[in-house]
């Protein structure tokens, strides 16, 4: 088949992703009234974890194809989209700014930016072993572990954080939104077959390693559902879910979802030139994210600028790497 099909196989799987995004994140909300979910765990573990299912089903996909290496792009890949243009766009749309000052975000702040490192320094031997995937998954379980150690966390307990989340509280069980999140993980397990496959065709075309492929064109992909959303959330004024859903989309592919692959299906002989510059951006856009967040009450515009700047960067460094292969 032709390159022109895989392009448009691609972009339709990519619409299908930010379709069904839109669709989980609705449907995510009314199940959340229904728990009482606090504001900023109900943005990391509802909607990043939606926002993660593309990640999860390209890294099932790539494992059923044996090319893990793909899952390992599209993670650092996504990752670096998510703590650079994805904030920085949310930030800039926003209002009433972006709030870093509650004590979870701080916390969780510091995960991200272990999360950040963790990948690259366990891929420094060029193997992403079955033990590598268990500290990668015990990783993700610990901060789940902490995430719900303490009841603030996670139950509301004040009128406000009710009315953020909105006013129609939900009193029976949402089975209606529970069968449109089964047939959304559907869907989005089509799309992430859709996008490996595409991947395969670009890799093989254009003569690029398949984890290039991952870095910059499935990760980018599979970063447009919590994009989207935390957009969206931010037009509304609603910020408070940002940085939840952002960080829950860095941390979960980083450990969950790539744990799970290297479990499955280590990656051995990694040939670490295609993701020398996406492993010094996500470290460089860790640490970014890291001190902005530390240094002040809320992520400024003008740091939003300089977290796009630098996925800019990012992209032009990985383009002129590209003219010289």
């Amino acid at each position: 088949m032709g390159i022109i099909f895989y392009i448009l196989v691609f972009i339709c799987s990519c619409l299908i992703l930010s379709f069904v995004g839109n669709l989980i994140i609705n449907s995510l909300l009314r199940v959340a009234r229904f728990l009482k979910m606090r504001e900023f765990v109900l943005a990391f573990i509802l909607m990043a974890l939606a926002a993660s299912l593309p990640n999860l089903f390209v890294g099932v996909s790539s494992v059923l194809h044996g090319a893990p290496e793909l899952s390992l792009g599209d993670v650092l890949g996504g990752n670096v989209v998510d703590l650079t243009f994805a904030i920085g766009l949310a930030v800039l749309v926003s209002r009433v700014g972006l709030s870093t000052n509650s004590r979870t975000v701080q916390a969780s702040s510091l995960f991200t930016l272990f999360v950040g490192f963790l990948p690259v320094i366990l891929i420094a031997d060029r193997n992403l072993s079955r033990i590598d995937g268990l500290i990668l998954l015990g990783s993700g379980i610990l901060f789940l572990f902490w995430l719900f150690s303490k009841r603030e966390h996670f139950i509301l307990e004040t009128r406000q954080d009710t009315d953020q989340i909105g006013s129609n509280v939900v009193t029976g069980i949402p089975w209606l939104d529970l069968a449109k999140l089964t047939f959304g993980a559907i869907l989005l397990f089509g799309a992430g077959e859709g996008i490996t496959r595409s991947a395969f065709a670009f890799s093989h075309t254009l003569g690029l390693p398949l984890g290039v492929i991952g870095i910059l064109v499935v990760g980018f992909g599979n970063a447009l559902p919590e994009t989207y959303f935390a957009v969206m959330v931010a037009r509304k004024s609603q910020n408070w879910m940002i940085l939840g859903d952002l960080m829950g989309a860095v941390i979960f592919p980083a450990t969950l979802v790539l744990g799970l692959v290297a479990l499955f299906s280590p990656i051995e002989n990694i040939n670490l030139a295609p993701f020398v510059i996406a492993r010094i951006f996500m470290c460089a856009a860790s640490i970014f994210f890291f001190f902005f967040v530390k240094t002040g009450k809320e992520l400024t515009k003008k740091e939003a600028f300089l977290l796009i700047l630098l996925y800019c960067f990012f992209l032009a460094a990985e383009i002129i790497r590209l003219f010289h292969i």
